[in-house]
């Protein structure tokens, strides 16, 4: 079967690589990600691998020269590779190459190869297709286990014996809940097993390259599909148990509570229809961390989480630093979402006080859009009435954040009188005196007291710092 590779919009840049391979004695092949991407007319990949079975990098610097004399190679001696960034384009060039592995590294022991070899390899079948950009066959597909036909049964299956694909290198079994949650792809039975079998392996591959491929999870289109595969092989106990310690439902009296591991998967996905931000997808995730440890039955209310969303935000921190996330302004993003996760919902149960309205628009601040979009996202009843009812509240509530927002202005709340004219008007050094009536001047603004205003905070402030015995200077 051949390619038609006329109307790529590289053809130019592929022609220039077959003959400068031909010119120098060397086969050449575009693998990979690529080939699969150009079979299911998915958008063009910017990373294009290409394999040779001489040296890689040799061929990348000639390619390189033939291009531009002064173009840049990035050269990666120990791993036999070379780059090319090439206008939006990042070209890889490796020799073909056999593998080997020893139990406890899924760094393999590397010699040189042939094509056929190089494919062997690769993690699945729909991966291990290669083009032929040599001249006595270009365009022709190379696809020595009908990886063309798994694309077409949309299913993902390892070349060679699957337990052993996943022994040797863990991490191809994250991969491939990954490409069946971005691709929407079904798990070949035998391969899902020997996942399930060779879980444990996961342990020793670095969290820092887990994370890249469950990030991949989290932003595909459906996220559920791969959180659910994890679950079901025993991956995410192994990375994520906080996670499974939310899965079940415990009856006592006649009173249940939901399944908070399945509704978290709902959160999920419904908020991945609604934005592609990455942390606020995670703090959907860990929206209900804090309920295990806090769940407990009460002998007449039933079954109370009280202060999970406090408890949750602490166990952001403590996640991230072992999955090995930023510890940074993402992280503490994800920790004040998962702490406000419930107070909007608790507003639209109730007449809602301006004064707790203030509160937290104080609290979100420039958040408050998507912390809607997170307590919407967070309604998953079937009932259609209770959805519809929770979606007219939600929408009064918004009116009325507007309203005081207009009037009060606590979204970036500044306060109207500085430290610096407190010192002044009492004649102050720095001292706790200062952050006294700071923090006075702000619950009294987010009560509703006083206005956010400067006359108003002045006349407050004096009348407070006449109480703590200051005198106007």
């Amino acid at each position: 079967m051949f390619i038609n590779l006329n109307q790529n919009q590289n053809l130019k840049l592929f022609k220039i690589i077959s003959e400068v391979a031909a010119a120098n004695n060397q086969s050449v092949y575009i693998v990979g990600g690529f080939v699969r991407d150009l079979l299911m007319k998915r958008k063009a990949s910017t990373d294009i691998d290409f394999v040779t079975e001489q040296s890689g990098i040799e061929l990348a610097q000639n390619v390189g020269k033939e291009i531009d004399p002064k173009m840049k190679v990035s050269v990666f001696k120990t791993y036999g590779t070379a780059m090319i960034r090439y206008k939006n384009l990042d070209l890889e060039f490796v020799g073909a190459r056999k593998e080997s592995y020893t139990e406890n590294s899924r760094k393999p022991d590397v010699e040189g190869g042939t094509i056929e070899d190089d494919q062997k390899r690769r993690d699945f079948t729909i991966n291990a297709m290669a083009i032929s950009l040599n001249k006595d066959n270009f365009g022709e597909l190379i696809d020595p286990f009908d990886g063309i036909g798994d694309l077409e049964k949309e299913i993902l299956r390892t070349p060679l014996e699957p337990a052993q694909t996943y022994s040797d290198d863990p991490l191809r079994m994250m991969r491939a809940v990954r490409f069946a949650s971005t691709l929407n792809f079904t798990i070949e039975e035998n391969s899902l097993n020997a996942i399930k079998q060779e879980a444990e392996r996961i342990k020793i591959v670095s969290m820092e390259r887990i994370m890249v491929e469950f990030n991949k999870i989290m932003l595909s289109k459906k996220p559920s599909i791969g959180l659910r595969l994890m679950e079901e092989t025993g991956l995410m106990k192994l990375i994520i148990p906080e996670l499974i310690d939310l899965k079940g439902v415990e009856e006592v009296e006649g009173q249940t509570h939901k399944d908070n591991f399945y509704h978290t998967l709902e959160v999920v996905d419904n908020i991945s229809e609604n934005t592609d931000n990455l942390w606020l997808r995670w703090a959907a995730l860990l929206h209900d961390i804090g309920k295990a440890p806090t769940k407990k039955f009460v002998e007449g209310t039933g079954w109370t989480f009280h202060g999970h969303e406090f408890l949750g935000s602490k166990m952001v921190k403590t996640l991230f630093h072992k999955l090995k996330l930023p510890l940074n302004a993402d992280m503490k993003y994800v920790q004040k979402m998962v702490k406000l996760s419930s107070r909007p919902i608790a507003l639209i149960t109730d007449d809602a006080s301006d004064s707790a309205l203030r509160r937290l628009l104080f609290d979100a601040g420039e958040d408050i859009e998507e912390l809607f979009t997170l307590c919407k996202a967070d309604i998953t009843t079937k009932n259609s009435r209770k959805q519809e009812r929770f979606k007219k509240n939600f929408q009064y509530v918004a009116v009325k954040i507007k309203e005081v927002e207009e009037k009060d202005q606590v979204r970036n709340f500044q306060p109207p009188i500085s430290g610096e004219e407190i010192m002044e008007l009492f004649n102050l050094k720095p001292g706790r005196e200062i952050g006294i009536l700071k923090e006075k001047v702000k619950e009294a603004i987010l009560e509703g007291e006083i206005g956010n205003d400067h006359e108003e905070a002045k006349r407050f402030v004096i009348v407070e710092a006449e109480k703590l015995g200051l005198t106007l200077a």
